[in-house]
């Protein structure tokens, strides 16, 4: 059962982020924009069943939670609160790692390949950190050697600077790898 270290505002007013004693994944990085697609996700279904939440982003030892902007922090942080605390603790990083799936899609030729494992490393090194910091991060839903589509989870998904700011220095970043990628969020 994860033990609350802090919480924290996040660059998104509708969003906290919740510091945890214990990890909640290895890594392995859980969002959720509905009740229905964290089926499955017992904490993600228990803090989608209070009202005003949009959506449930954690990974390790952090976990992000989005409202409608209709609540007032300080009564929902109370209920947030418990089901987070009640939490299953994590399975064994092995465990987590061996679920994880990497993005590989077979269509891609060596080139785009390759060109996917640089825009993946400088993902890691040098946006995802800073989105970490912020409560949310980057998933990259596909790539096609020219288009990268992203999806903004946890405080990001609904910030107004991931759509401006942030998007337009990921495709800055991309145009280092290639200059005729296209950044687009989904």
């Amino acid at each position: 059962m994860p033990k609350i270290a802090e919480i924290e505002p996040t660059p998104n007013p509708n969003a906290r982020k919740f510091i945890l004693k214990e990890p909640l994944s290895w890594g392995i990085a859980r969002s959720y924009d509905s009740a229905a697609e964290a089926e499955g996700d017992t904490l993600a279904l228990a803090l989608f069943d209070i009202g005003h939440v949009t959506s449930v982003f954690y990974v390790d030892h952090w976990i992000t939670v989005t409202q409608d902007g209709k609540a007032d922090w300080q009564d929902l942080l109370r209920d947030l609160a418990k089901p987070i605390r009640e939490a299953p603790a994590a399975q064994s990083q092995s465990e987590a790692l061996a679920q994880a799936a990497p993005l590989d899609d077979p269509n891609l030729d060596d080139a785009s390949r390759l060109k996917l494992a640089q825009i993946m490393d400088m993902l890691d090194e040098r946006v995802r950190p800073f989105l970490q910091q912020d409560g949310g991060d980057l998933h990259v839903v596909s790539f096609d050697g020219r288009e990268l589509k992203v999806h903004y989870q946890g405080a990001c998904g609904s910030c107004p600077s991931s759509l401006s700011g942030t998007l337009s220095g990921i495709e800055s970043l991309a145009h280092e790898i290639d200059p005729d990628i296209v950044v687009v969020p989904v």
